[in-house]
């Protein structure tokens, strides 16, 4: 099989790339659909892009480097696209966008645009054996125990990075840029939950707070859940991105409030009334009970000193915490590191020493914060190589 252009995997950026590249395009992925994350993304309404993306909301061993594939293609790029496909959307929280109804409208529109682009998309194939030759790449396709060899001038590895392996996530774009000679930084899990030793939180499974998350240096204010394992939320999600294994973590379940001077004003209006019940008033009763447990909060609050409900506050504004670990890959959204951005052109995602051989999409050192960050980064980076291929 002789084609111009072969991308390695359906997914966001695959199929993307594949819409807009020019000439006779092959797309190959082993799921049964194209599209997977996109389905089960924003709990199955797709959390499209971000009405505030820009390179802030990325991190890479060079934080320079997705400026610009991120500026030529931008969010409101992508969301013309999808007015003009009659996707209806809507914002949820913090620049987070949605569809109305259901993520299988943005696969269906891609597979639309891929279908008026001439594609041929080969699902349930494996991609292997490939090799650099005087004109290009080639490689093999294997499906149903038979073996096609492919030759190809370019060759686009979007197949993602190592996250949800239940869907497929292989290190297959790793072995790819290890063969040719491109670095590959240090991967991990990222934008997934923490867990603690002895069902440390166990008792408060399915409590959500509004909370300050710190790791790393690094702050975000959003939701905390406690589970059975451990933590998970918005807000801790996106601080794992920045926690290294065996460094604590600081949570302020008071992130808007001066909780000192709150409860001196509950102690001069109602001071016959439970300390317990007051701080109640604050966060979910459940929590203040498994709180009682380390820290002294018997007594009615009019019997509570200045330096007492001082102490109550600073340990609630920065509960110092210890994971001893993450979920892993098993649930993690995306995975941090990737390809070495020092090996690729940031204008068209190219390796700079083998021409002929792009990078897209998770693959690639760039990850973003939660609230469809990532997808734009699969956005930018496939139009970015599709239109150096024009």
């Amino acid at each position: 099989m002789q084609v111009d252009v072969a991308i390695i995997g359906a997914g966001a950026a695959g199929m993307m790339c594949a819409a807009y590249a020019p000439g006779r395009i092959l797309i190959v992925d082993h799921a049964r659909a194209p599209g997977e994350k996109i389905r089960i993304s924003g709990g199955g309404r797709c959390n499209f892009t971000n009405m505030h993306c820009g390179p802030h909301a990325f991190l890479s061993e060079n934080p320079h480097f997705a400026k610009s594939a991120l500026a030529r293609y931008t969010q409101w790029d992508f969301i013309d696209l999808i007015d003009q496909h009659r996707i209806a959307w809507h914002e949820k929280t913090l620049g987070q966008l949605f569809c109305d109804t259901s993520a299988k409208e943005i696969i269906a529109m891609l597979r639309g645009l891929m279908q008026q682009n001439g594609v041929d998309l080969h699902l349930q194939t494996q991609a292997q054996d490939f090799a650099k030759t005087v004109n290009g790449f080639e490689f093999n396709l294997l499906k149903d125990g038979q073996t096609t060899r492919v030759q190809c001038n370019t060759l686009v590895i979007a197949s993602g990075g190592k996250s949800i392996p239940k869907m497929g996530a292989t290190g297959l774009a790793y072995d790819i840029a290890r063969q040719f000679g491109l670095r590959v930084t240090d991967t991990r899990p990222a934008l997934v939950p923490f867990t603690f030793p002895e069902g440390r939180f166990a008792p408060l499974a399915g409590v959500a707070a509004p909370a300050r998350v710190t790791a790393g240096g690094t702050s975000f204010d959003e939701a905390v859940l406690f589970t059975h394992r451990g933590l998970s939320g918005p807000a801790v999600l996106q601080a794992s991105s920045y926690w290294r294994e065996g460094s604590p973590i600081d949570v302020n379940l008071m992130p808007d409030t001066n909780l000192f001077e709150a409860l001196k004003e509950k102690r001069s209006q109602s001071g016959a009334r439970k300390l317990t019940n007051e701080l109640s008033q604050f966060l979910p009763a459940r929590l203040v009970e498994t709180l009682a447990q380390t820290l002294d909060l018997g007594g009615n609050i009019a019997d509570q000193s200045d330096a007492k409900l001082a102490g109550i506050a600073g340990a609630l504004e920065k509960w110092t915490l210890h994971p001893s670990g993450t979920e892993g890959y098993r649930t993690a959204e995306v995975t941090l590191g990737g390809i070495d951005t020092d090996d690729l052109s940031s204008k068209t995602m190219e390796a700079k020493k083998v021409p002929g051989l792009f990078f897209i999409g998770e693959a690639v050192d760039v990850t973003g914060w939660l609230g469809g960050y990532n997808f734009q980064w699969a956005w930018s980076s496939a139009m970015a190589t599709a239109r150096a291929l024009a």
